[in-house]
């Protein structure tokens, strides 16, 4: 069987005292914060089109939900049990929480004064309007307030709150109305929730481009006949975030699949971590829901727009508009000429590099499809960890099974807010007569890795593909992604002996290319650190290029201040997170971080080194963080072939001379733009669009 701790690093047990100075790391949350912040600002930028930009700023708006359920939540807790151990950059989980309210206060205050300021009038500009019920003319009026009876009344619940009833269970990130009632001279609360089933916005009749009327406002101006009184003295929206991050207790669950059902029913209802109200509310409407729900003043946030601006991605949806989104790029198929009968013979003559959403996602599709329906095709094998809510590759899979393949799918239950949609895709897998893995206990699964056997006059002949990005379509066409398609030997027993390890539990041997976590990937990435530094110690050119969501692992981090303080020149391009700090005097000087915000969420992760001339690249699944490493099964895979070499090489070049879209780290945890004058300027995503490289 597997033994997780047995394999696993002892984390925390490695110290480089020259290198673990508290002063030497980037707070995590604060790292976040400041990747949203960047993300906020694109609302800001008019080079993107303008429903692009109200993306973006529905983006940020999401982002802080996660981040409020699942990192604040997780330091909540920390507090509550009285732990107070410091993070490496040495704060305590008390500090951490002091300064991520303030930067969160001014990050939503700046989410807000965009709307207001920057994105209303663009609208406006264009025919969209916002309006109040004061705003509307008669034939407005009566088609809103049939709209209401036929539409919103048979919904909604009204709640009035006295002695008989209890303060309602508020669900997780849903819209309310919180409402103050004169009763005889006494003071009754009483809420409705908005109804999430509902669209957020109501298209009312206009002469003139599109006149809005937000659902929230409709069900306002109707409250007096919902309760049965006029006697209503303050009205106001409130919206509340719960703790997500329960921890699921996976030891000892003989039936995963009915232990993660019972966690999501319990997430729903964690403690509240963050109350969102809107500006001008009642004071003592605020002080009741504050009191029920048990916030602190530091968790309550005055909004001045319509709460929760992910609402906007149903602007972003009406057709009419479509003008003001990006058009559709058209993706290169190097597949797309081939018959069903000759992909098999295509990949076997040489690997196949997938650089996405510049090349299409089809290929992938097409041979899971090809497969699903190829006499010669004895087996398939894949891993799913976020799929899409209609994935052709899960209904490949299933016809597969359906035509007397051996289908082996692991699915990962553990993917966080995917799991509903993960556990109904592995129910459908079932039935059709796939063997469904439900992931490892105690780990994640989140390689991305496709295997199948096929029988032919040689023999038996295996085909892989791996990535660096999930098996979603949809995700395909907006997130950067590389994956390789290749019929090399080596590969595909490296990757018969990784499903057998995730079926059978075993301790994988005698991996030939291939490498994993939680294994021995950590100990890979630090050998080959150490050779960039045995190389410079030496007078040695040495060299290491990392793209990647998130840098926050300690060790790797103080393995990159030793390289840097021998002499390694490093470039990381680094999306999300990081911790590390750049241009620090002996420590980092030789150290040069980049993050790229665009059109595209950028998740690929590519490592290069230099290796004394070998050049050695990777691509893999996994981030540099301590749960990639230590916490889930992870793949690292050699890109070996020499044009696809050269092609990644030159993308990763390109990245480093981009000068739109990205921003360079300070010492000091911000970040700034790339002044560079003399330098034309240069778009990375545009350029792979445009170049197709």
């Amino acid at each position: 069987m597997y033994d997780k701790q047995n394999h696993t690093n002892t984390y925390g047990a490695y110290k480089m005292s020259k290198f673990n100075d508290y002063k030497y790391f980037i707070n995590r949350e604060l790292s976040w914060i400041q990747f949203n912040k960047r993300v906020l600002e694109e609302c800001q930028n008019t080079k993107h089109p303008l429903f692009e930009r109200l993306r973006f700023i529905s983006i940020s708006s999401s982002n802080l939900d996660e981040f409020f359920m699942v990192r604040v939540g997780s330091l909540l807790d920390q507090m509550k049990a009285k732990f107070n151990k410091k993070d490496p950059s040495g704060l305590t989980p008390k500090q951490q929480l002091k300064k991520i309210y303030k930067s969160v206060a001014k990050l939503m205050s700046d989410e807000c004064n965009y709307f207001n300021n920057s994105l209303k009038p663009a609208l406006e500009n264009e025919g969209i309007h916002f309006l109040t019920l004061r705003q509307l003319n008669s034939q407005q009026l009566s088609y809103i307030k049939d709209y209401y009876h036929k539409n919103i009344f048979p919904v909604i619940t009204p709640m009035i709150i006295d002695r008989s009833t209890s303060f309602p269970l508020i669900l997780n990130k849903s819209l309310n109305i919180g409402l103050l009632i004169d009763e005889n001279g006494k003071k009754t609360f009483a809420t409705v929730q908005v109804p999430s089933v509902l669209k957020r916005i109501i298209k009312v009749p206009s002469e003139n481009g599109l006149d809005i009327i937000m659902l929230e406002d409709l069900i306002k101006a109707n409250l007096s006949s919902l309760f049965g009184t006029s006697n209503i003295i303050a009205v106001g929206c409130y919206r509340i975030t719960r703790n997500a991050d329960l921890t699921l207790n996976e030891e000892g669950a003989e039936d995963l699949l009915g232990t993660i059902e019972k966690f999501l029913k319990k997430r729903r209802w964690g403690a509240v971590v963050r109350l969102e109200v809107e500006q001008g509310m009642d004071k003592e409407i605020i002080d009741i829901i504050e009191r029920e729900i048990e916030v602190s003043k530091d968790q309550e946030y005055e909004i001045n727009t319509p709460l929760d601006l992910t609402f906007l991605k149903e602007l972003i949806n009406i057709k009419e508009y479509n003008y003001l989104c990006y058009s559709t790029i058209q993706p290169f198929n190097p597949l797309k000429n081939i018959d069903n009968n000759d992909i098999f013979k295509i990949i076997s003559k040489g690997d196949i590099l997938l650089h996405h959403p510049y090349d299409s996602f089809d290929p992938i599709v097409s041979i899971i499809k090809q497969a699903a329906v190829d006499d010669s095709v004895l087996a398939i094998k894949q891993t799913l960890y976020r799929v899409s809510g209609d994935s052709p590759i899960v209904k490949a899979l299933i016809s597969a099974a359906e035509n007397r393949k051996q289908v082996t799918v692991l699915v990962e239950l553990k993917a966080r807010f995917d799991e509903e949609n993960n556990i109904s895709w592995a129910k459908q897998l079932e039935k059709s007569g796939c063997h469904v893995i439900y992931g490892l206990v105690g780990l994640k699964t989140h390689c991305k890795l496709l295997l199948i056997v096929r029988k032919e006059k040689s023999g038996i002949k295996r085909y892989v593909h791996m990535g660096t990005g999930n098996y979603n379509d949809i995700t395909a066409k907006i997130y950067t992604d590389i994956g390789l398609l290749s019929s090399n030997p080596d590969y595909g027993e490296d990757a018969s002996i990784i499903f057998n390890m995730l079926s059978a539990h075993s301790i994988p041997k005698n991996l030939k290319k291939l490498c994993i976590a939680p294994l021995n990937l950590r100990e890979r990435f630090l050998y080959f650190i150490d050779s960039e530094i045995q190389n410079a110690l030496k007078g040695r050119p040495a060299r290491i290029v990392a793209k990647m969501n998130s840098l926050v692992d300690t060790e790797i981090i103080e393995n990159l201040y030793k390289a840097s303080s021998a002499g390694v020149k490093i470039d990381l391009i680094v999306r999300g997170i990081c911790c590390l700090k750049p241009n620090i005097p002996k420590i980092s000087d030789n150290i040069n971080v980049i993050s790229i915000v665009g059109r595209f969420l950028e998740h690929s992760r590519i490592f290069y080194f230099y290796g004394n001339g070998r050049e050695m690249i990777f691509l893999s699944s996994a981030d540099w963080m301590r749960r990639n490493l230590d916490k889930r099964v992870e793949l690292l895979f050699p890109i070996e072939d020499i044009k696809i070499k050269k092609r990644i090489k030159k993308i990763l070049n390109i990245y480093l001379k981009s000068n739109i879209g990205t921003k360079k780290l300070n010492s000091d945890g911000t970040y700034s733009n790339i002044d560079k004058p003399k330098r034309e300027s240069l778009d990375s995503q545009n350029t792979f669009y445009k170049s197709n490289i």
